[in-house]
């Protein structure tokens, strides 16, 4: 089993994250690529500022990734989470994960983005024309 988590300013190379799991014991590798999306809840997205607890939320995708691992026999698992600010289309989060089985590799792969939503420390400031707000936890 392999974890590799990473937070940071840089680019992410969503290619390097999907060949760092790949596996010849593996038949199964999944990835999510979030983005940064130019509109929410009907207001025009402008930009993104993300900002994160690095140590915390290192610890915490660790964590996640651990876990989900360690349930599901899962052979390898790649988190990359950006901070900083990032325009409309950007690459933001990239997960990767394989596993014996493809059914494993896309459950894992969900849960990690639903668990990393749910308890990791990175928050998101969206900017507006007309301003901006915080969003934290589970927001779409």
């Amino acid at each position: 089993m392999t974890i590799e988590v990473e937070v940071s300013e840089g680019k992410i190379d969503v290619c390097r994250v999907i060949q760092s799991v790949m596996n010849p014991g593996c038949g199964g590798t999944a990835s999510f690529i979030g983005t940064i999306r130019n509109t929410f809840e009907g207001k025009t997205v402008k930009r993104v500022n993300v900002e994160a607890y690095d140590e915390m939320a290192l610890a915490d995708l660790k964590r996640i990734a651990t876990e989900l691992a360690r349930e599901k026999g899962i052979g390898s698992i790649t988190i990359v989470h950006r901070t900083g600010i990032l325009e409309v289309g950007e690459v933001v989060v990239a997960v990767a994960v394989s596993a014996p089985h493809r059914k494993e590799a896309f459950e894992v792969c969900q849960s990690i983005i639903d668990r990393l939503k749910q308890t990791t420390p990175i928050w998101k400031q969206e900017l507006y024309d007309e301003g901006s707000r915080w969003i934290g936890g589970d927001a779409k």
